[in-house]
């Protein structure tokens, strides 16, 4: 684990550096504390640190001060290295947001123990970030193809609407859709389903922008959001999709698995949608009506295209 040390004084500093390096730490040294708090502004800043309490220009204390203030994660466990034995001192660094402190001249093993400590702090919290990454993860993404789920893909079209009529940019969204693909899981299995639809969200995802968001809207329903994109650039890349995944078929162990997609596109600039179930209605009425073109194919939404298809005979597969 890497660890800080900021010490004025070059001996000390210096046994510091020996001593922790001999415990596994991988050491980076600060001479005062603006060198300190340099180091713990730039990118992944270690999460141990040891500051010396008296210091030229910015003191250890006024560092664990902005430390705290800043509030940033992961934590950092700062030890404090005084020389101050006065009981309402030792309170000022804490209050300040030290976790602990050494006082001078230090025992090599209460150090060591101190350092453990700090340590088994900082690998708690990894764990618990850890944890909490993944139920967020589990909160916004589908389990199955990685992608974003119901909820978030259509949150996140609120957002792009919002964001298109506040700054006159079009949006664009296309909702795909994979034909027959009822005939895939009773031919192939649902272990074979599963597998294309995963293989279809990689596709997908390798042909958008880095910007654009891809989410499993339901089944075998995909919803692209595409900000900045009008009508015929929305097009375009639905009939690259199309084209994509029509050309080549699924490996199973049974074979390729042939798979083709049908797609609608609704564009901000060709109708103002009010909001996203309306956005959503058009795309989909434009999905109906290339499934019922014949499938594989792209279609494209017109202004007071967003009234849902009748289910009646809706073509599903």
């Amino acid at each position: 684990m890497r660890i800080l040390i900021a010490e004025d004084e070059p001996n000390l500093r210096q046994l510091l550096k020996v001593c922790l390096t001999a415990w596994g730490y991988d050491v980076i040294v600060a001479r005062n504390g603006n060198e300190a708090w340099q180091i713990l502004q730039g990118e992944d800043p270690p999460r141990l640190v040891i500051l010396d309490w008296v210091m030229p220009g910015v003191n250890g204390l006024e560092v664990c001060q902005r430390i705290r203030a800043a509030g940033q994660e992961p934590y950092t466990y700062i030890i404090m290295l005084t020389s101050q034995q006065r009981e309402d001192d030792l309170v000022t660094g804490m209050e300040a947001g030290a976790d602990d402190y050494i006082t001078k001249p230090f025992k090599h093993n209460e150090l060591k123990v101190r350092l453990r400590a700090g340590q088994r702090i900082v690998e708690l919290q990894n764990e618990l970030l850890a944890a909490r990454e993944a139920l967020r993860t589990r909160a916004t993404h589908d389990p199955l193809t990685g992608l974003w789920n119901h909820g978030e893909i259509l949150n996140f079209l609120g957002q792009e609407l919002a964001k298109a009529q506040r700054e006159k940019q079009p949006v664009s969204i296309i909702m795909a859709d994979l034909d027959h693909f009822k005939r895939i899981n009773d031919s192939h299995g649902h272990q074979a389903g599963d597998a294309v639809l995963c293989a279809i969200a990689r596709r997908m995802l390798s042909l958008v922008r880095t910007y654009d968001f891809v989410g499993r809207y339901g089944g075998e329903e995909f919803l692209i959001i595409l900000p900045d994109c009008d009508a015929k650039q929305g097009a375009i890349l639905a009939e690259r999709l199309r084209a994509h995944i029509d050309s080549e078929g699924f490996a199973s162990p049974e074979g390729p698995i042939p798979v083709t997609i049908s797609l609608g596109v609704a564009s901000s600039d060709t109708a103002s949608w009010a909001d996203p179930d309306t956005m959503v209605g058009a795309a989909d009425k434009a999905l109906y009506r290339a499934k019922q073109g014949g499938r594989n194919r792209v279609a494209i939404a017109t202004a007071g295209s967003a009234e849902q298809p009748p289910e009646a005979g809706r073509i599903t597969e």
